[in-house]
């Protein structure tokens, strides 16, 4: 087992506001990311703009980003965010500012924040690539695809493509219980937020996190289908996801209420940017 204790005891003290600074700029980031993931699916699900569902990813938001006017500029400041997003999650991981602990519990949740703190900090090197000119030669889908397709060439390879479904599907619904539990609201000061505005935030928060544990099932159901069918096409990220739901009965209205969900998501991000209490001690 990776011993976590023992890594984070070689690193140097973190410093509060540093840590307080970067945990409100990467949610802020994470915010506009997802807000604007929200209106590019609302927008596809009903063909607004000549938008397609197949474009709506999260380098599909930078590129918009990079699309308007002061482009690279604006992008610069969510890849520095994204940066400062990562580095939270990693501090979290490396040296248990939230107190999580070494036993199983404690190491698998330092193990999700060490995991989403790649993941940002791979997104912020893409926005930082594309703020120099870079364009990415394959969509996040297409190199999802590419991953699945080595899998499943492997030994129990449609195997193990199922149980990485089965863990996204997990994720997803852990996404949900959290909304519905009530977890998700554990390190807001809503007693801050003013008393006319509360019920909205809290409602939308809520809605955010059941959107975005619809999107995650779906993902996971994608992999699980490529790993009973052997094919690796079927697999991808958000906008396999959002085209699965388009060619359903009512797709157009189901994705739109999920994007609508998206956009609550990036929202309460600003929420927590502003009212959650970040814990900085290690």
């Amino acid at each position: 087992m990776i011993n976590l204790s023992s890594i984070s005891s070689n690193l140097p003290s973190t410093q509060p506001q540093w840590v307080k600074r970067f945990a409100k700029l990467g949610l802020a980031a994470k915010g506009v990311v997802y807000c604007l993931v929200g209106i590019l699916a609302f927008m596809a699900a009903f063909e607004i703009g000549g938008s397609s569902e197949r474009n709506v990813t999260k380098q599909g938001v930078f590129r918009f980003i990079l699309a308007q006017p002061f482009g690279q500029i604006l992008l610069a400041l969510v890849a520095a965010g994204l940066v400062c997003y990562a580095l939270w999650r990693l501090t979290q991981a490396f040296l248990d500012n939230e107190h999580k602990g070494t036993d199983a519990k404690g190491i698998g949740r330092r193990l999700a924040y060490g995991f989403s703190g790649l993941v940002y900090g791979s997104l912020a090197y893409g926005c930082f690539r594309m703020v120099m000119g870079s364009q990415s030669s394959q969509s996040g889908d297409s190199s999802r695809q590419t991953v699945v397709r080595e899998i499943l060439q492997k030994p129990f390879g449609q195997w193990l493509v199922g149980l990485i479904g089965v863990s996204i599907i997990g994720i997803g619904l852990y996404q949900i219980y959290r909304a519905l539990s009530g977890k998700y609201l554990k390190n807001v000061q809503t007693s801050s937020i003013k008393t006319e505005l509360k019920e909205m935030i809290i409602r939308s928060g809520k809605i955010g996190y059941i959107a975005r544990g619809i999107v995650w099932g779906l993902i996971g159901y994608l992999f699980i289908k490529a790993a009973l069918e052997a094919n690796a096409s079927e697999a991808g990220g958000s906008s396999s996801a959002f085209v699965f739901l388009e060619k359903v009965s009512y797709g157009s209205f189901l994705l739109g209420a999920v994007a609508l969900g998206l956009f609550c998501y990036g929202i309460f991000m600003f929420v927590r940017a502003r009212y959650e209490v970040i814990n900085t001690s290690s």
